[in-house]
């Protein structure tokens, strides 16, 4: 043989292990693709499952922690509809008591009672047990839109500022927010500037031990402001998605209080600029009116853009979320429903409207 046949052998023996290669190369890109795909469609049902129980387990939870809220509204609706009176000056004035003893709010009910008497005047209404379903549609038209939800994923790190009373559940609500953050992928840090209440930083350290974040602490009197200043720059360090930061609530010392809170905006912005992206002002449900005027205090000095309402479900006054929001203007963000660390969930108008006259 040759030199050149040798050559042919050589170049005819590459050709053929070339097209072998090529043809099990792509057999096993196709196979790979193939299992990439079957694995990616049932990642995709398992979110789905997952997103409809959660759906579920919401809706059931928020059921539960209107329960006393919805039984003085709709049992007393109830009450007056089946006497089969008409809609007259003292019927009004009842329906008014009971919309007010569940905390709806002045505002709010007035202008639903000036709607039902307008309404029946002029023959909208011919039955007075049409009247839940007609309450329940007004609050939808009164209440307007959901405002859009937070979008975590606008600024990194994205930071909260968490303000309110002590006692309104504070720690408790950073805790299950960072749960729910924590499994929805995010990093998650906490900054505990409440330095003035005993105990506050351990507490929230055992939250972030339970639900997996970081966090930044100090001994308890250290300035807030530092701590927030170390929490800010610990963010941007670690490559945080979310840093939240744990506030004192001590109104009984308004000015000190507030100065306080100035101190630790300023050293947040500073550091991030254009941080807090959120203020979020936890409120105890079962204070009512109360809690609506400590939103009100609040907002002449920090600039509030969420509620957090906590003990939904030990109130008959679950109505006042209602007033904050169409009243104050301040969009409630998350509600409490329950002891456990998943009962904690999104705000939608719609979901709380329609469980309130269920």
């Amino acid at each position: 043989m040759n030199t050149q046949q040798i050559i042919k052998e050589i170049n005819t023996y590459i050709t053929i292990s070339q097209n072998w290669i090529l043809h099990h190369y792509n057999l096993a890109m196709y196979l790979a693709i193939a299992i990439l795909s079957v694995l990616l469609l049932l990642l995709l049902s398992i979110r789905k499952k997952n997103k409809i129980k959660a759906l579920k387990r919401s809706a059931s939870g928020l059921d539960l922690a209107l329960n006393k809220t919805r039984s003085g509204i709709v049992n007393g609706l109830k009450e007056l509809v089946g006497l089969g009176r008409t809609i007259d000056d003292d019927f009004l004035e009842e329906l008014q008591s009971t919309l007010l003893s569940a905390d709806v709010g002045a505002l709010i009910t007035t202008k639903l009672i000036a709607k039902l008497e307008d309404d029946w005047v002029g023959k909208k209404i011919d039955d007075n047990e049409q009247i839940i379903n007609y309450l329940k549609q007004e609050l939808h038209h009164t209440m307007g839109k959901n405002p859009p939800d937070i979008d975590f994923n606008q600024k990194k790190p994205h930071v909260i500022l968490v303000v309110g009373v002590n006692g309104s559940g504070k720690t408790t609500t950073i805790g299950k927010l960072a749960n729910s953050l924590v499994k929805d992928g995010k990093k998650v840090l906490l900054g505990a500037s409440d330095t003035f209440r005993a105990a506050a930083a351990e507490q929230l350290e055992v939250w972030a031990n339970r639900v997996g974040c970081q966090i930044v602490r100090q001994n308890e009197g250290a300035a807030p402001a530092t701590v927030a200043y170390d929490a800010a720059e610990a963010a941007l360090a670690r490559d945080i998605d979310v840093l939240i930061i744990d506030t004192a609530g001590r109104l009984h010392n308004k000015k000190n209080l507030m100065l306080e809170l100035e101190k630790v905006f300023n050293i947040i912005n500073k550091k991030i600029p254009g941080a807090p992206h959120e203020v979020l002002m936890v409120i105890d449900a079962c204070t009512g009116q109360n809690a609506l005027n400590q939103v009100k205090t609040f907002k002449k000095d920090v600039k509030v853009t969420g509620i957090v309402a906590t003990k939904l479900d030990g109130t008959a006054k679950g109505g006042v979320l209602l007033a904050i929001q169409r009243d104050l203007g301040v969009p409630i963000r998350y509600i409490g429903t329950g002891e456990g660390i998943e009962d904690f969930d999104k705000f939608d108008k719609n979901t709380f409207i329609d469980a309130l006259f269920s």
